[in-house]
């Protein structure tokens, strides 16, 4: 025994300690020095410069946001309200295939790449350029990046509705080798969006051959997830499989009512292929989803309300079939009238999201769009609306499980080593957080609503948010990819498992 007590930055007394494995929590407490859990136990002989009383409530990793598309927010509203105060301490960018960098425009960034902003938010012709930007930004949230294929074929090509050449699949290539020596997770797709349809699957998988090397991996936010979903999963394995990488499917979803109730189908495709190769996928807790305006979803089947438009801003919150009928024309005509614009989409059924929600394999990813005027909720609430109503008032899962889905699984996947968990000697990223109390406030009518029952946020052992404020202090930093668990060790199988 010590007869000194021994000394911590900070210290969190009596958690309920869910340490993200998905284990049923126990009481603990947690010592944190220089950004790092040092301790966790029964810590009564410690000192701390800040002792902070959990009462009880629930403390876990911090979690991370598998599905973002935060790429220039992290620069330019470096204090991360919409992530932080959901107790999100990592963004993973660049998914569906669009990425701040590395880009060079020529002109207006395309759909869907103006997502991420307008043409003066694209700065960054390299992958290292982007990486220095956000350590100088030092937002509250570390940030670790994929690298789209899309923003690819805008740098190489000078239309996106044709394949690219070998050579054009040379140079992309190129720049996702920079991209990965400095530290990108992968490769991203949006193969359902029209400036990366035209591309053959011959052309990803062609452009993946670095990623295995890299020890990185592959996403893809699937050329269709309405009826002939299977067949864009089984492009997807195939990718995976060529390449001899991971797979993660971004937002899985049975999209469109012909589809409504193949979640089951669905899952068993996913449970076969994960047999094979290593396949997970992320989705976000609610039946509607949201991106830019795509004409060939305005079919009448499905409500779609607008969120923003450049030709006619004031539409915003409406039904499209309402401002179709203001109009005195068709759905189709005043979709195009619209142009560009963003829209939410009425297209997922309940019993869906529950079962792809609760497989094991599924991550949590809010796939919230930082730069929509009237943004998706699931920017400001995908996270706490798991914690709350999904496990707590639902009781579809277990909390242990929910918060295992935002924190080691995620990590594991991604190779964000020593984060995910509370260990010793891990990254101390972590969330305090009311069981009783957590919930989503944010909403379609009113998106923009912090979380209730996020008591205390830690970014590398900096408490960054606190009862309903930030702090001021923002402690995050671009996260590198590390090396996933070499195979045949305990580690491995279980990550492995994990995948």
């Amino acid at each position: 025994m010590h007869s000194h007590p021994e000394a911590a930055d900070t210290l969190i007394v009596a958690a309920q300690l869910y340490d993200g494995t998905g284990v049923p929590p126990v009481e603990r407490d947690v010592a944190v020095r220089d950004g790092r859990i040092v301790a966790i136990g029964n810590l009564s002989n410690w000192l701390a410069e800040e002792v902070i009383e959990a009462n009880g409530h629930a403390l876990a990793p911090g979690f991370i946001d598998v599905h973002t598309h935060d790429d220039t927010h992290v620069i330019r509203a470096p204090q991360m309200l919409p992530k932080i105060t959901q107790g999100v301490t990592t963004v993973i960018v660049g998914n569906c295939g669009i990425s701040a960098s590395p880009v060079t425009l020529k002109g207006d960034p395309p759909d869907p790449m103006n997502l991420l902003g307008t043409r003066d938010a694209f700065s960054y012709p390299t992958f290292a350029a982007y990486v220095d930007a956000v350590n100088a930004a030092r937002p509250a949230v570390n940030v670790a990046a994929l690298i789209g294929h899309t923003a690819l074929r805008n740098n190489q090509m000078d239309r996106l509705d044709r394949a690219a050449t070998p050579q054009e699949i040379e140079q992309m290539r190129a720049q996702l080798t920079e991209a990965l020596a400095h530290g990108a997770l992968g490769l991203s797709s949006g193969l359902a969006y029209g400036a990366a349809f035209a591309a053959p699957t011959e052309e990803v998988m062609a452009l993946a051959a670095p990623l295995a090397e890299a020890g990185a991996l592959y996403t893809t936010h699937m050329r269709t997830e309405f009826d002939a979903i299977l067949d864009a999963m089984d492009e997807a394995y195939r990718i995976g499989r060529h390449a001899r990488v991971p797979v993660v499917i971004s937002h899985l979803k049975c999209a469109g009512p012909t589809n409504w109730g193949r979640s089951a189908e669905v899952l068993e495709s996913l449970e076969g292929a994960r047999r094979m190769q290593p396949i997970g996928c992320d989705c976000y807790p609610y039946s509607r989803s949201s991106s830019t305006l795509d004409l060939k979803q305005v079919t009448g089947d499905i409500d779609i309300t607008v969120t923003w438009s450049t030709p006619h801003p004031a539409m915003a919150g409406k039904l499209i079939r309402d401002i179709a009928d203001e109009w005195g024309v068709t759905q189709q005509e005043a979709a195009q009238r619209l142009q560009p614009a963003g829209a939410v989409y009425h297209n997922m059924s309940e019993d869906d999201v529950r079962r792809i929600l609760s497989h094991p394999a599924t991550m949590i990813g809010s796939d919230g769009l930082p730069n929509d005027p009237l943004p998706h909720p699931r920017l400001w609430g995908a996270f706490p609306r798991v914690l709350g109503h999904y496990a707590r008032d639902q009781r579809l899962i277990p909390l242990e499980e929910a918060v295992r889905k935002m924190t080691s699984l995620s990590a594991r996947r991604f190779g964000l080593t020593q984060r995910g968990e509370v260990q010793v000697g891990y990254h101390a990223d972590l969330v305090l957080f009311d069981p009783a109390r957590v919930r989503d406030a944010a909403t379609f009518d009113k998106p923009q609503q912090a979380a209730d029952g996020i008591e205390a946020v830690w970014v590398s052992g900096v408490l960054s948010y606190r009862d309903g404020a930030p702090t001021g202090e923002r402690a995050g930093r671009f996260v590198a990819r590390g090396a996933r668990p070499a195979t045949g060790d305990r580690a491995a199988h279980d990550a492995q498992h994990d995948f």
